[in-house]
């Protein structure tokens, strides 16, 4: 299932909506070293995401940095056995708490994480205002990021992204708009078609996947989990579902009412 948009208009220009986005999509484009541009992020400078990536390793021993070693193409942290040196270089452990959170590892990486943000994130916006949406989004980053260290607390993988951020905003969207219709791509084998499904389906199967894939990882270490870290998603998304009421200021008129309009594809 691929959400495409959501049934419920906006009272006020989401500018927090449009300024994260755009946040993110300068960081990948101009800040982010990388040697070309593709769809895998291999086109990234390596050693450089390692550095402002968020690694749990650093926060749960701190003031022990880690590097890429050029030799295997492993991270290596400072105090793991068989370690010596020091990494060159480094940004500060809290910094990268928060450049993790508008860092991407490839262009499907950015485009599907603001696709879900425009989506979702100008609704629960308006719901609470552009201050409370700022701190509430960056409080589900950390949520995210706390939920994924707990679980693998020396883990050496660079962790970044802003889905942990945006899944608290799923996770408040949620509660908020639950009869909420999203227009969405559901594939089928080979074939696809464009219906639309309340929010509370989208979203609970969304989740549900994140549940699912991180048990097996859990159940199963040896698997990398394809690089995605679903427990800062459950974070984010626990987070935004308990947050949510002590943001949200107020709901869309037009949901109350019952009478959103129906989606034209």
């Amino acid at each position: 299932m691929f959400p495409i948009k959501d049934n419920i208009p906006t009272d006020r220009f989401p500018l927090i909506t449009v300024a994260l986005i755009l946040i993110n999509c300068i960081v990948y484009f101009f800040l982010q070293p990388k040697s070309g541009i593709d769809f895998t992020g291999n086109s990234l400078d390596q050693a450089s995401l390692t550095h402002y990536s968020a690694i749990p390793y650093e926060i749960t021993h701190w003031g022990k940095h880690c590097d890429l070693d050029a030799a295997s193409g492993a991270v290596a942290c400072a105090g793991q056995p068989g370690t010596r040196g020091t990494a060159e270089h480094q940004l500060p452990t809290l910094a990268t708490i928060f450049t993790a959170m508008f860092s991407h590892s490839g262009l499907l990486h950015l485009g599907g994480n603001m696709l879900f943000l425009w989506i979702f994130g100008n609704n629960v916006e308006d719901a609470m205002g552009k201050i409370r949406f700022i701190i509430f989004y960056l409080l589900g980053g950390l949520a995210a990021l706390a939920l994924q260290i707990v679980v693998e607390p020396n883990s050496t993988a660079p962790t970044l992204g802003a889905s942990g951020a945006i899944a608290a905003v799923l996770g408040g969207y949620i509660v908020l708009y639950p009869r909420a219709r999203v227009l969405t791509v559901v594939f089928i084998i080979l074939f696809f078609t464009v219906i639309e499904v309340p929010a509370i389906v989208v979203l609970g199967i969304w989740i549900a996947e994140q549940a699912l894939f991180g048990a097996i990882g859990l159940t199963n270490p040896t698997s990398s989990g394809g690089g995605v870290a679903y427990f800062a998603h459950i974070g984010g998304f626990a987070f935004g579902l308990l947050a949510i009421r002590l943001f949200a200021r107020r709901q869309n008129p037009a949901y109350l009412s019952g009478g959103p309009a129906r989606l034209v594809s």
